[in-house]
């Protein structure tokens, strides 16, 4: 490809899309600074390729790092000295993060943090949000220093393109209702917005009461014909096919139209940079201006030692990053450009994760593309990624540059990133820089997640203790989930059920559920209320078991309010079956709390599994920490199954909370824990469904049943004081029934059979019910119940003498092959 780059440099590396597809570009400079390509994506069919962002072209290091330093010292005319010293410098992964960190260079005294594809265990996230049309869109904020988006500054936002201004407006809405500012200033390569877009985000900077301003290189537009996708995936699939008919696969040929590999392949060359200890890689964790001294004072060294790796007959080299580490391999190819002199030709681009179609066409941004494994063990998964524009570019040598997280057996396997590198160069380099790992004292904990940010729920109703993963995909359909979690294959607490959209007869029904039962709700509430105020604590810290248990603990700290005038701090963790209770909570709550103060609460007993796991649970902590005080016995609204001395009530009926899921409980989903997402010092994690606003009752249902204090206060006094002079020793007599039933029925196991009403709700909306068994004559606390059987397929079997109004019994021995073709149970299993 080089040999014939003279006489190709006139033309544009777009023409052959935009003859194709009939895109146009719109605005002056925009062919010096972009080519086109196609992506193989569905949501968008083009690819704005960028000749000075390092990622798909390589490019000279100097003129890349000077695109962004250029646009930094422009951010800092436009805030002046005092303001960049407050300011925060954000980069978009992965394909700005460089660039982001070069602007940051450039602003000067801002400290510089990127987002991120990569969950790092250990490190709190301080948000997350949506990239719409990228590859792969979540998107993950986890600052080493939580405090290093929470100042008022200005929030400077670095991507390589402004396009539809969705990525923006979706980081500005998560971060501004966490810590809102002032002003933001944007910072791109080119602005690309349609007109309608600028409006948008003019209209949104009004309604949040910020400035917003925008700095870019090129501005301009990209004319799109209505058909585009269509044409766009036309495009890919024939030349897909033609390439298929006359190449070896990829895993084979490992690129379209590929230059013949090398007869014999490369040798491999590790070099020891001696990276400055304590220099993080990049700005996955944060970058101060401490650090860029440091970094820029170690480059000269790491330069001479790369330059004396190279063989003497080198004339042209790439320096070849890494995904999201842009930065250090920039870095390096700056200082080794100056190194280096006219002895040779320096360029640099980086690794990627997007699919694009190359094309081996002069007037093609993307004329190559090498494919390989993942080597960084990602949180998705597997997959391929991608080198574009190496193989053909006439490298005499490349250096590439991984972080130690990615120097991996994948990265040295034969069909690894280095064996593609040493098919199509002389030399190959590989110069790894420390992973950089934050360094978090256990003991020091993010404060607790509030409303609105986290939860519709008031801030003083609860704090969350929690992690938000609002921006990670957790959910997976109901049959899948349940055939995994009998298999072994995976347990429920590291996937989330798809949220139930109840239909507008379920929400009828409960409406009326509500208005039946508000007044006695509102005496269990006032019960155990006062029963843990007489005999617990004057003052207790109300914890809930998320999130079953926050709508009844947001009730007790209402009723406190109201008869005692007492505002207790109410906080919600979470606890899983067979993992037990969040233990950095517990870790929080004995720092700020003492631990006989805290009382823990849940909505309901079914068996008493999660009794029994609060109890070993504290225990565990105990032994481990050395930290006494706190009390298992937990305070229930309703205790069917005999399994605590606190409680409103023993009667098993039905409670409205649990006849939906996130829409009456603030709109956070149930709690997650997984190994990749949750590090030994986070909370475990839970997600925010704001998306679901309209369909909230959460504060509805709080506000009736609060409605009713008043009338049943007299009530509550009498029924307090026949608690407090009976024998409320737990009897666990649903536990003995639940053994029964497993046996009778041929189930063999007690977690597949769910007593009360409130565990039955819960099998209908999250599980593979088998069947239902529901006590003879039991009325309207059913009707939802019956609904949502019927809605199933599932069938309701009435039973005399059943300890509970009914039991839900989840499938047993479940596959996807123990349903009928409708996906309904099958009953003969």
């Amino acid at each position: 490809m080089s040999d014939r780059k003279a006489s190709e440099d006139v033309v544009w590396s777009g023409t052959w899309v935009a003859e194709r597809l009939g895109v146009e570009l719109v605005g002056d400079d925009l062919r010096e600074l972009l080519g086109l390509a196609l992506r193989r994506n569905p949501r968008r069919a083009h690819l704005l390729v960028s000749n000075v962002l390092g990622k798909h072209v390589p490019q000279l290091p100097s003129v890349v790092r000077r695109s962004g330093y250029e646009l930094g010292l422009r951010v800092r005319e436009l805030l002046g000295p005092d303001a960049c010293a407050r300011a925060v410098v954000l980069g978009y992964a992965e394909t700005a993060t460089g660039l982001g960190h070069c602007v940051a260079d450039g602003v000067g005294d801002a400290p510089y943090l990127h987002s991120t594809r990569r969950p790092v265990a250990g490190v709190a996230r301080a948000g997350g949000f949506e990239e719409a049309h990228s590859h792969a869109t979540s998107h993950l904020l986890l600052p080493e220093d939580p405090r290093l988006l929470a100042g008022a500054g200005t929030l400077v936002l670095v991507d390589d393109e402004f396009s539809t201004g969705n990525t923006v407006l979706n980081t500005i809405r998560d971060l501004h209702a966490r810590f809102p500012r002032e002003r933001y200033v944007i910072v791109a390569l080119v602005d690309m917005r349609a007109p309608a877009d600028r409006d948008r985000l003019d209209a949104f900077a009004a309604e949040i009461g910020a400035r917003v301003d925008l700095v870019a290189l090129a501005s301009g537009t990209v004319r799109l014909p209505e058909d585009v996708l269509e044409k766009g995936r036309a495009l890919v699939e024939a030349h897909e096919s033609h390439e298929a008919q006359g190449e070896r696969g990829e895993r084979e040929g490992a690129a379209e139209r590929l230059p013949a590999p090398r007869t014999e392949p490369a040798p491999v060359t590790r070099v020891p940079l001696a990276w400055p200890d304590g220099v993080p890689d990049g700005g996955r964790h944060g970058f101060t201006p401490a650090h860029r001294a440091r970094l820029a004072a170690a480059l000269p060294g790491m330069a001479e030692r790369i330059a004396r790796a190279l063989p003497e007959s080198a004339r042209r080299v790439l320096v070849l990053g890494f995904e999201e580490l842009m930065y250090a391999p920039l870095a390096l190819g700056v200082a080794l450009e100056g190194h280096l002199g006219g002895e040779a030709e320096v360029r640099y681009s980086t690794t990627t994760r997007s699919p694009v179609l190359a094309v081996d066409d002069p007037g093609y941004a993307i004329r190559t593309r090498l494919v390989f494994p993942a080597h960084d063990d990602p949180a998705d998964g597997p997959g391929d990624r991608y080198a574009y524009n190496v193989a053909g570019g006439g490298f005499d040598a490349v250096v590439a540059v991984v972080d130690s997280t990615a120097d991996t057996p994948a990265l040295h396997a034969p069909d690894g990133l280095l064996a593609r590198l040493a098919a199509h160069t002389g030399h190959v380099l590989l110069a790894v820089v420390p992973s950089y790992a934050p360094e978090r004292s256990p003991s020091v904990l993010p404060e607790p997640l509030r409303g609105p940010a986290f939860s519709s729920y008031a801030p003083d109703d609860v704090g969350w203790l929690l992690q938000d993963l609002s921006a990670v995909t957790l959910e997976a359909p109901t049959e899948e989930r349940e055939e995994a979690i009998q298999s072994g294959g995976a347990h429920y607490a590291e996937s989330l059920p798809v949220e139930y959209q109840p239909s507008a007869q379920y929400q009828e029904l409960f409406r009326a559920a509500l208005d039946d039962s508000a007044a006695r709700i509102a005496r269990a509430v006032g019960t155990v209320t006062e029963t843990v105020i007489a005999e617990r604590s004057p003052r207790p810290v109300l914890v809930s078991l998320a999130r079953a248990g926050t709508p009844v603990g947001v009730l007790m700290r209402r009723w406190a309010q109201r008869r005692h005038g007492l505002d207790l701090p109410h906080y919600a963790v979470s606890i899983v079956r067979g993992r037990g209770i969040d233990a950095n909570a517990l870790r929080w709550l004995a720092a700020h709390h003492d631990p006989a103060d805290v009382v823990f609460v849940d909505g309901w007993t079914g068996k008493g599994a999660i009794t029994r796991e609060l109890a070993a649970a504290i225990r565990e902590f105990e032994e481990v920490e050395g930290v006494t005080g706190f009390d298992p016995d937990m305070a229930v609204l309703a205790d069917p199954g005999s399994c605590v001395r606190t409680y409103g009530t023993r009667e098993d009926y039905l409670i409205p909370s649990a006849c939906l899921n996130s829409t009456v409980s603030g709109l956070v989903s149930r709690t997650v824990l997984r190994a990749d997402l949750v590090g030994p010092d986070d909370f475990h994690g839970a997600k925010f469904y704001r998306e679901l606003a309209g369909a909230d009752v959460s504060a509805d249902f709080v506000d009736a049943v609060a409605a009713r204090f008043d009338e049943v206060g007299d009530a509550v006094d009498r029924r307090v004081k026949e608690i407090l002079a009976a024998d409320r020793t737990p009897t666990w007599e649903g536990w003995a029934a639940v053994e029964r039933i497993s046996e009778e029925y041929g189930i063999h196991d007690v977690n597949l059979v769910k007593p009360g009403v409130g565990e039955t709700t819960r099998v209908l909306l999250r599980r593979v019910p088998w069947k239902i068994l529901a006590r003879a004559g039991a009325g309207a606390d059913l009707d939802h119940v019956r609904l949502l059987a019927a809605q199933r397929g599932v069938p309701v079997e009435e039973v005399d003498g059943l300890p509970y109004t009914c039991v839900g019994l989840i499938h047993p021995q479940y596959t996807r092959g123990a349903t009928g073709a409708d996906g309904k149970a099958v009953t003969g299993a």
